[in-house]
């Protein structure tokens, strides 16, 4: 089973992503402050595969904190970020510094749950993918 952090410092958005996630099969675990994510990413055994995370929660830039975190970690996990506040400058950011993906909870038009089972289903397959190509590079590093 895949497993997912979700961080949020709304309690409300923190249970209905945990719940839609859920629904789609992952193993979900939450935590409700940059602080306690990144807590768990540090002890988590295996490592995340999967983090979706509030971009400002204690502070401004708690999601770019969450991001660091998650990449040094393992390099293969994948980070949704996600925020009420979007902005260009905020998501060219993100992206430049290895996330997956940067979702606007309160886009029009948009099912912003949906989006993001969406995001985490895109991202576990480009994990799976990227664990897959290096483990063939290994296989053939060592027989020749």
């Amino acid at each position: 089973m895949s497993r997912v952090l979700v961080i949020d410092d709304e309690e409300s958005v923190l249970r209905a992503v945990k719940r839609r996630l859920e629904r789609e099969g992952f193993g979900v675990e939450t935590a409700n402050s940059a602080a306690e994510g990144l807590e768990k990413i540090r002890s988590a055994e295996p490592a995340y595969d999967v983090v979706v995370t509030d971009m400002s929660m204690d502070l401004p830039e708690s999601g770019l904190q969450v991001l660091h975190a998650a990449t040094t970690r393992d390099m293969f996990t994948e980070v949704i970020v996600m925020t009420a506040y979007g902005n260009v400058a905020n998501a060219v950011e993100c992206m430049r510094r290895g996330a997956f993906d940067y979702i606007e909870k309160n886009a029009p038009d948009q099912d912003a749950f949906e989006a993001i089972a969406a995001k985490v289903n895109q991202g576990l397959a480009r994990r799976r993918r990227d664990i897959r190509t290096i483990d063939l590079w290994e296989s053939l590093k060592g027989s020749s």
